[in-house]
């Protein structure tokens, strides 16, 4: 199953990113949730302010669909800056890199989303352009090339990562400020939910935002997709209003439960429950028994049920704990505690 085909993926397409564009905050105040990073990263930009300078470059961490791009969009709009937008995997070459920092003013702002998947080469320009705010050219090949240097202005960068341990560490240590973002609690969603649905035009419920943020897993880009599918049920089988029967049709109709699961989480909770008695089981055997491939079910089902507590990982394989077997309706052997558990390893 494609990531992104899933209606609970945090992940976005270029369409996707395109609809958000109307929903996202345009300031600090705006900005709902991740309160220790926001109030930090206010100080940083305040304080760069008062003094007339460009910012430290600002690292941004975290899980898809949490708000990274959106801060950085909020980051150039307090400092009253041009956003540059781009990603590591758009620059295969130094000479790509070059080509956009030649192209940027004093003040500028550069988001570099999945800085991780930076080419090398890239890589180690980034340092010297981040740290002293020039680039060595290279003209020429061979015993006949030479190095010019060119100055830079001034200038902020923002780096957005998933996986901020695969950043080397001459990378992470030119980053003046950190920020590390956290899923959100359902409170926060419904708040976004609220929001989202005014700049949508869409009347809604309060308990109807609620049934929404509670579903999204704790992620505002899924909360925003939820939201259209229920407006989109209600403008076409109800009254045109987001109301608490509207969201639970819809979500039903979109298979997403109560808790956030969808038809492969649950899959796989069953196939580990029903087939393999709760576990533990190798990821392999997993996969083949609901049809997917291995990466799908460790890369897009597994990191949700382990965080919310349905599926446990052992050295012996996963193992269901007792709240999976519960949100199926069946009733868990004794052993079944979310520890470690009983049985054979089925690999």
């Amino acid at each position: 199953m494609d990531d992104e085909a899933r209606v609970v993926s945090p992940d976005a397409d270029a369409i996707e990113r395109s609809n958000e564009a109307a929903l996202r905050p345009s300031n600090l105040d705006e900005f709902v949730g991740q309160r220790v990073v926001r109030e930090q990263l206010s100080l940083v930009l305040s304080a760069a302010t008062g003094r007339g300078t460009p910012p430290d470059h600002v690292l941004l961490s975290g899980p898809p669909g949490l708000g990274k791009t959106t801060l950085a969009m909020i980051i150039a709009q307090e400092l009253g800056s041009t956003l540059r937008l781009t990603s590591g995997p758009a620059i295969q070459h130094a000479g790509d890199l070059a080509a956009i920092l030649s192209s940027l003013d004093e003040g500028d702002v550069l988001f570099l989303d999945e800085i991780h998947r930076l080419a090398r080469p890239a890589e180690e320009m980034l340092y010297l352009a981040m740290e002293d705010f020039r680039v060595d050219v290279v003209v020429g090949k061979g015993a006949g090339a030479t190095s010019i240097p060119l100055s830079l202005p001034p200038f902020t960068v923002v780096g957005a990562t998933t996986r901020a341990g695969l950043l080397p560490a001459p990378l992470r240590d030119r980053f003046g400020f950190t920020g590390h973002l956290d899923f959100y609690e359902d409170d926060e969603l419904k708040a976004i939910v609220v929001r989202s649905a005014g700049r949508l035009g869409v009347s809604i419920a309060h308990d109807a935002a609620h049934e929404i943020a509670s579903r999204s897993r704790g992620t505002p880009r899924i909360a925003n997709r939820l939201l259209r599918r229920v407006r989109d049920w209600a403008e076409v089988h109800g009254n045109g209003r987001a109301d608490l029967d509207a969201a639970r049709e819809a979500l039903t109709v979109y298979e997403v439960d109560e808790r956030g699961l969808d038809r492969l989480d649950r899959a796989v909770l069953k196939a580990l429950c029903t087939r393999f008695a709760g576990g533990p089981v190798g990821l392999s055997t997993l996969a083949v028994t609901v049809g997917e491939e291995t990466e799908t079910v460790e890369t897009v089902a597994e990191p949700f049920l382990v965080r919310e507590g349905f599926m446990s990982r052992t050295p012996r394989g996963r193992i269901a704990t007792a709240d999976a077997w519960l949100h199926l309706g069946l009733t868990p052997p004794a052993d079944a505690i979310g520890g470690e558990a009983g049985g054979r390893l089925f690999d």
